[in-house]
């Protein structure tokens, strides 16, 4: 006989312990991260600091991890950063997010790297997020990618002396160095 296992859903993610790792859903399989390291954890930092003059401007609101987005009942992400365009704001509720953000960003690590570039870059091309940004500290890299028909187009890699900026904040920018300042 053979076996399928079952999907996770998000309610079956809402019983999991609160213990410092991070749990999502990712096309119904249960993942588990431990939390992240200080490098990783500093990156998110300086990135949200950026983020924090567009929400200044009143482009739209930053959120950071762990905040739930519901992109459907299996596939529930909690991605580094995210940012939602002031038009948007309907899909904030007190509890999660629900729906696609305007742009996600995910910094790779080692246990991360294959899933942030694989499975969940196409998962947040197929649920419409328009901008996804994976930073990669080790190359010291900004990856941009704009949704495009049929997935994703690679927009930029990004190093040192470049700017970062994005169409959802127009003015709003960053050298990348900065981003990777300890």
């Amino acid at each position: 006989m053979k076996i399928i296992p079952a999907k996770f859903t998000y309610e079956d993610l809402r019983q999991m312990p609160d213990d410092g790792k991070r749990y999502e859903i990712v096309e119904g399989e249960l993942v588990v991260t431990p939390a992240p390291r200080t490098r990783h954890q500093r990156i998110v930092g300086n990135l949200h600091l950026f983020f924090a003059r567009a929400e200044q401007a009143r482009c739209g609101e930053v959120f950071f991890a762990p905040t739930d987005v519901v992109l459907d009942d299996e596939n529930v992400v909690e991605p580094d950063l995210l940012f939602i365009s002031r038009e948007r704001l309907g899909i904030v509720t007190e509890e999660n997010v629900r729906g696609a953000p305007d742009l996600v960003v995910e910094v790779l690590s080692e246990r991360t790297r294959e899933r942030d570039l694989g499975a969940k870059l196409r998962l947040y091309a197929r649920f419409g997020v328009r901008f996804y940004w994976v930073v990669d500290p080790e190359a010291g890299t900004v990856r941009t990618f704009e949704l495009a028909r049929g997935g994703y187009a690679e927009a930029a890699v990004l190093r040192a002396g470049e700017t970062l900026s994005c169409a959802l904040f127009a003015g709003v920018t960053l050298d990348v160095a900065a981003v990777f300042a300890e």
